[in-house]
């Protein structure tokens, strides 16, 4: 029943992905049907992510009180709704106010989702999961670039998005008592596996290190806490969890490493959204490539990250997430460096997919390091601010290009995703640098 149910789960996360890349898609047409300024995306962004912060922040409590089940059902009830609008409004007053309800809806399922796998499934489910977010990102400019192409609307495109998200709301309502029971089960199996050491597997497959076992029975054992409220499960902790208390919320900024994680999240989602919102903006403004054409080649950048995640959840069954994240940054620099040379348009289609491929380890990856390098203690917490300050990033990042593309020029597009690569891969290496030398002064 637990394999059965992640289609569900991954159903929930194509849903989160597809409105991700649909105003990318459509925004070369789309500005100019309603009167909106062109660098007006940015302030859509804005206004979208603003709303996932909230609702990423809140989710702790909301799952807790309500269940993931009814928080996803919720949510994606909020995104269907305001993607149906998107289909009618007449001007961009009318899409500022419906991204509240998208951000909304899409901070929640994130965040609820990402702690249910976590806490459920062993490590390369991680990574699928985020693949799955990757087929509903690659749908969506592909099914915009259809209706753009063949009947000149990106209404009707909306529409379709629209249908798709309400059918998996009624999937989600007619599933909702399978959340608690999977939970259970999962639990059950897991404590059976740490009461027959002799006999059990590594819970974390993808990091092929001392302690991982340890830190599996304490993820466990998080989850039971949150499930029964057993004060007793506390107990249980992994090995880098057993040098450290619970952090307070002051003293989890200072522990070594944390500050640049959500530096590295901030600058990844930065990348990772950037190209899907002025990409084709890009393509269409300074490299003069049909809307149309532009829009699918968006969807070969999505498509990336979604074939690079289905590889590398294989991957992380031999390589550690360290090694796939490094490799995965330095592909996505060779990308970008396509994309600013002059090349021919092939190339240019070629440099938006390395992006994509390089992109797929780094984010599931540094989340499921989490409790690994922070400690299992402090993991649930850190998880929501690394997802806060990703979306952060979403949040300012590709406005900050639109006022560069409005009053500079568009084809500075290429140089400044080199610059938000460079300095992600800087930061992810600082992190790696303090967890060795607070490792070092414990041994």
């Amino acid at each position: 029943m637990a394999t059965l149910f992640l289609i569900v789960i991954y159903l929930a996360f194509i849903s989160l992905g597809i409105p991700d890349s649909m105003l990318g898609a459509a925004w070369p047409v789309m500005h100019g049907d309603i009167g909106a300024p062109f660098g007006s995306a940015g302030l859509l962004s804005i206004v979208a992510s603003g709303g996932t912060i909230v609702s990423s922040l809140a989710s702790g409590r909301l799952i807790q009180r309500l269940g993931t089940g009814v928080v996803t059902l919720i949510s994606c009830c909020l995104t269907a709704g305001a993607l149906l609008g998107f289909a009618f409004v007449p001007t961009l007053a009318w899409l500022i106010v419906l991204c509240i309800p998208l951000g909304l809806g899409a901070g929640a399922v994130d965040s609820g989702l990402n702690h249910f796998v976590a806490a459920n499934y062993k490590a390369h489910h991680m990574s699928w999961l985020h693949c799955f977010w990757g087929v509903g990102a690659t749908a969506g400019p592909i099914i915009m670039s259809h209706y753009i192409s063949s009947e000149g609307s990106w209404r009707s495109g909306y529409t379709a998005v629209a249908v798709i998200q309400f059918t998996l709301v009624l999937i989600l309502l007619f599933t909702l008592p399978l959340w608690k029971k999977v939970a259970e089960l999962r639990q059950t199996e897991r404590l059976t596996e740490q009461s027959q050491p002799n006999q059990g597997t590594s819970y974390d497959p993808a990091t092929m290190s001392q302690g991982t076992e340890d830190t599996s029975a304490a993820v466990s054992q998080l989850e039971l806490d949150h499930e029964q409220g057993d004060a007793e499960g506390k107990t249980t902790a992994s090995s880098a969890s057993k040098t450290e208390t619970t952090a307070t919320r002051g003293s989890l900024f200072r522990i070594p490493g944390v500050r640049f994680t959500l530096l590295t999240f901030f600058f990844y989602c930065g990348v990772e959204t950037t190209v899907g919102l002025w990409g084709a903006s890009f393509l269409v403004g300074s490299r003069q490539i049909e809307p149309g054409l532009a829009a699918g080649w968006i969807s070969l950048y999505f498509a990336g990250i979604t074939i690079g995640r289905l590889i590398t959840g294989f991957l992380t069954l031999r390589v550690t997430n360290r090694m796939l994240i490094l490799l995965g940054q330095v592909c996505s620099a060779i990308g970008a460096l396509l994309l600013i040379l002059p090349l021919p348009g092939v190339l240019l289609m070629m440099g938006l997919i390395l992006i994509g491929i390089g992109l797929a380890p780094i984010f599931p990856g540094l989340l499921h390091e989490t409790p690994a390098r922070f400690g299992t203690e402090n993991s649930a917490r850190l998880m929501g601010y690394q997802l806060a300050m990703a979306y952060t990033g979403i949040t300012l990042l590709p406005p900050l290009f639109g006022l560069v593309a409005s009053y500079i020029h568009i084809g500075w597009f290429p140089f400044v995703i080199m610059a938000f690569i460079l300095i992600m891969l800087f930061c992810s290496e600082r992190v790696i640098r303090a967890i060795g030398k607070s490792q070092n002064k414990l041994t």
